[in-house]
Parts: C-alpha cells; structure tokens; sequence
C-alpha cells in the first residue's frame, strides 16, 4: 500500500499485480522468468522501444496509465523510449533550494531504513545486507548506524533523476546481474536489489556527508542511463535516467548526517510506501561537528 503525503491512500495497479503473482509465483512463471531476465531479451527490447515501429505504444500507454501530459514538454516523439524519457515542465517539479533540506531525486513510492551495525535492513519482508549492494564489505560498514533509502519508481513515473545536493561525485561502478520487475509482488520471491544490474557512486555532497547513490535495473529495462563520471555537480541537477520500465534509486546515508521527514518514517514502520516527487523535500541535515 502507498500514501501521499497528504495521507491519502492509494493502491497500485491490481491487474499488472495479478500478473506478477502468476510469473513470480507459479512453476510455469518462474519458468517464463528464466526467458524474461536474459541479458538479451532486455537488449532486444530495448531496440524495440528506440525504433519508429514502437510509436503506437505510446497514445496506448498514455491511455492505459492516465498520464497527464500537461505535466510534460510533449513533441512529436521518434519512439516509445523517447517518449518514455520525455521532461517535465520545471515549473511542476519546483527545487528545494534550501541548504539544509535533503530533496528527492526523482519521482517514486519512498521507504527509509535504519541501517543496523550488522548493515541488515527489511524490505517488504526480505532481509538485505548493504554490502550486497556494493559487492564491497570495507565500503558498507561506513553506512552503519545511517540511512537508507529507496525510491521506488513505477512505469508512470517520470524516470529523469536529479543530483540531491552541491558536490563531487566519483566515477560510476557497475554490477552485472539479473533484471527482474521492482514491484513488491517479486520481493516476495526473488532479492531482486541484490540480483539486479545496478550502477553506484559515491556523492561528496556538501550538505549530507558521502551518499553512496545506487540506480537499480528493472525487468525489461533497457539501459540506466547516467550522464556524469568523476563530476563537480549541483542541486537539481539532472544525474541521469532510466529507460523504459520500472526502476528503483538507493541512497545510503552516514550515521548522524540526516533526519528523514518523520511522516516517511512514520509511514514506513507502518508498512506503506510515501509517495514523493523530484525536488521534493524528504529530510533535513544534521550539522554535528
């Protein structure tokens, strides 16, 4: 279940969760499955969606999905991916300028998590260990005792993200996996954040210590497209953005750096996800010398 931010409580969609139970869930499911999470079937879509051909996807999607594309700087669009990508008006995403307030990088449905000594956290009932993420134990245990976050980014998002501070980012490293859906339905199944391709980079932020910044491949998507190796970066910014399909941000933060927004916490504990937009407020900084 999700919540605004004005609690609202909305439910995500019913049909595409039926339709997971039975591939994530069912013998001939997890069979279609080994098909599906190939490296070459998300490479051949990924084609498709950038080819003219994939043009009548996107009145379908825009129907299917209720997008308002008021929100957007709609063109005459060469593909689906195209589209997919397309920008938002920045007048509808406004930045959180403020120093001290942490912002969302993109639009998702937010958790946070206290990372324990042990750096184990539970998501939707599944335990993950932080150095799984970064296939790096040394790196892991700085995060002990911080935060992590996650965003977790449906297919009607927008999939453009942005740097959540001022500062120095260092190169990108890459992690070969798996690519599976992020919606809750395969948690149950699959550690899809510890199998998944995934890219991470160590943000030097001038506000919020060293965020570790993950960006996490989705079934059927394409390319994590970030735009920046070793790069001097401001607030707003635009980091990069995920091709078509769902997609999911990670953020570590360091022990007594920040403070979640306690709506979000409070939300989290009770077992819903918040959703947040780009630019967004999600926390404050802790400035402890």
């Amino acid at each position: 279940m999700i919540k605004k931010r004005n609690g609202d409580i909305i439910v995500t969609n019913q049909e595409q969760n039926r339709l997971l139970e039975k591939l994530y869930c069912t013998f001939s499911g997890r069979l279609l499955l080994k098909i599906l999470t190939a490296p070459v079937i998300s490479k051949t879509a990924g084609k498709l969606m950038d080819s003219p051909f994939s043009i009548i996807f996107i009145k379908i999607f825009i129907k299917n999905h209720n997008i308002d594309t008021s929100q957007y700087v709609m063109k005459k669009f060469r593909s689906y991916n195209e589209f997919f990508t397309r920008k938002v008006k920045p007048e509808k995403r406004p930045i959180d300028y403020r120093e001290n307030h942490l912002i969302s990088p993109c639009d998702a449905k937010l958790s946070v998590y206290r990372i324990n000594r042990n750096s184990i956290f539970k998501i939707k009932n599944s335990l993950y260990r932080v150095a799984d993420l970064l296939a790096n134990d040394f790196m892991a245990r700085r995060y002990d005792g911080g935060y992590c976050f996650i965003y977790r980014l449906e297919v009607d998002d927008y999939h453009r993200y942005c740097y959540i501070d001022s500062g120095l980012k260092t190169d990108n490293i890459f992690i070969k996996g798996e690519l599976h859906t992020v919606n809750p339905i395969a948690l149950k199944k699959y550690n899809i954040y510890k199998r998944n391709a995934r890219e991470y980079t160590v943000l030097h932020t001038d506000n919020f210590g060293d965020v570790i910044q993950i960006e996490v491949g989705a079934l059927m998507v394409g390319k994590i497209c970030n735009y920046h190796g070793k790069h001097y970066f401001t607030k707003g910014e635009e980091k990069g953005m995920f091709q078509f399909g769902g997609s999911t941000i990670i953020q570590l933060f360091e022990k007594n750096r920040i403070c979640p927004d306690m709506d979000i916490l409070r939300n989290t504990k009770n077992g819903f996800e918040t959703v947040v937009y780009y630019g967004e407020k999600t926390g404050t900084a802790l400035n402890i010398k």
